[in-house]
């Protein structure tokens, strides 16, 4: 639960840090409508996000979830699932490289890789959209030190792209992010 937030994030990448249970991902929801908040603003892009049709909202705003979540089929059937949705084609290459993972990955099943190529999968999925903003929960939280260095690798490679990474590793919100906002107990302290 979030309390008295009042907070402007900027363009390029920011680190939201906190503990567990402090509101970080909370914030990611309220920044995607998955949730509404109960009193004040949240805006994008200046316009109050609840002014802004949710469908649309979320392929500007990408959410790339703490846990892979990969549907059945194979990789490509994953990064192209969501340009799919809107009636577009698609070709997962591009994405694919972007995640850090190369073309052979394409026809592979994606429920039998490892849950950091799954994690880069849902990044590639992301991705493919072209959103402006990609909101990262925890990206790497389920991640062996390799795969968390291969997802952090991809994550650094997007110059241009404004991202808000969620976590509770400080080292990390320094490695990605040029500016870094702590939450605790639900408000802002610092």
């Amino acid at each position: 639960m979030l309390n008295g937030v009042d907070l402007a994030i900027a363009e390029g990448a920011t680190a939201v840090l906190g503990p567990s249970g402090s509101g970080k991902s909370t914030l990611l929801r309220l920044l995607d409508r998955l949730a509404d908040p109960d009193r004040g603003t949240v805006r994008f892009r200046g316009e109050d996000v609840r002014a802004l049709d949710p469908l649309a909202l979320r392929r500007r705003a990408v959410l790339v979830p703490q846990l892979p979540a990969p549907t059945p089929g194979t990789v490509a059937d994953n990064v192209c699932y969501g340009a799919r949705l809107r009636g577009e084609d698609t070709d997962p290459a591009r994405p694919l490289e972007l995640a850090g993972l190369g073309p052979d990955y394409a026809g592979r099943e994606a429920s039998r890789l490892s849950v950091g190529e799954q994690q880069r999968v849902m990044l590639a999925r992301a991705l493919a959209l072209e959103p402006e903003v990609l909101l990262l929960d925890e990206p790497t939280a389920a991640l062996d030190p390799g795969a968390r260095g291969a997802v952090e690798d991809a994550l650094a490679g997007l110059a241009g792209m404004s991202l808000v990474v969620v976590t509770h590793d400080r080292s990390q919100a320094e490695r990605l992010a040029s500016s870094v906002v702590e939450i605790d107990a639900g408000r802002v302290v610092g």
